[in-house]
């Protein structure tokens, strides 16, 4: 279920993005540059769209060695972008008033190409890095992969919609604190994927292949053990180093993530 929590995230602020704009411009009376917000909601889908179809038209053209390392780097950036993904809006005071300051500079000089632009690039972002978070944990996915990334997407949209049309009372920081929670697995799942991936294609050393080995007990491959994996970075029979980078990034994102949030509260 990583693929739902990813788009969820990424589609909900997606459409709070487009939310905060519209809602801010209907404040101020300034409706004519709708059109340019829906414009820039359009081409930056449509551009996302262009973007995933030409990403996996590349990585179909890998195989063998070159797949395997392509993979690997792609879940390794994978991994490093959800982390700055989620320790910058952990970072972030009132991501509201930045996007209205934003709008406003884009009205001040009268230009609705500013307000277009504003929301093409915040909707080409959210989708560009959707595609890369989905290939990143596309391995070893079943077929519920695109059911569970529609289901996200939907979710993700409604949720926005439903705060745009005023539902104050939603708790958007505590979503974000448990999707932020789950990404952190996920991304430290990926970077010991990432490892696996480079070991096998013979770039870096296995040290020790099997440290344990406990598919007997939970099948990484099985229903328990595919959700684990896919939820956790579950492997049932890891070598050292990816133990070690598991164990390493999830204690050094916490660690980072926590920081970052007091900091926050602090100020």
């Amino acid at each position: 279920m990583p693929e739902f929590v990813i788009v969820f995230r990424e589609s909900l602020e997606a459409a709070l993005i487009v939310g905060i704009v519209l809602s801010y411009l209907k404040k101020i009376q300034k409706q004519e540059f709708f059109k340019f917000a829906y414009l820039g909601l359009i081409l930056g889908v449509l551009g996302s769209v262009m973007g995933a179809v030409i990403f996996h038209q590349v990585l179909g053209g890998f195989t063998g060695v070159s797949e395997q390392l392509f993979e690997g780097i792609t879940m390794l950036v994978g991994a490093a972008l959800i982390m700055y993904l989620i320790v910058w809006m952990a970072h972030k005071k009132d991501t509201n008033a930045l996007i209205k300051n934003q709008v406003g500079r884009a009205i001040d000089s009268n230009k609705g190409t500013g307000v277009l632009f504003l929301v093409f690039i915040a909707i080409l972002r959210e989708g560009i890095e959707t595609t890369l978070f989905l290939n990143a944990v596309a391995s070893g996915q079943n077929e519920g992969f695109l059911l569970f990334a529609l289901l996200g997407l939907l979710v993700g949209v409604l949720v926005g919609y439903g705060v745009y049309l005023g539902l104050k009372g939603m708790n958007l920081r505590y979503l974000f604190n448990i999707s932020s929670t789950l990404l952190i697995l996920f991304a430290a799942g990926l970077f010991a994927h990432s490892i696996h991936e480079f070991q096998e294609a013979g770039i870096i050393p296995t040290f020790v292949e099997h440290i344990w080995d406990i598919n007997h007990i939970v099948d990484e491959n099985g229903v328990a053990g595919g959700f684990m994996k896919s939820l956790f970075g579950y492997n049932g029979n890891p070598s050292l180093l990816e133990v070690f980078m598991y164990s390493f990034s999830l204690v050094g994102m916490i660690v980072i993530y926590n920081k970052k949030k007091l900091s926050t509260q602090n100020i």
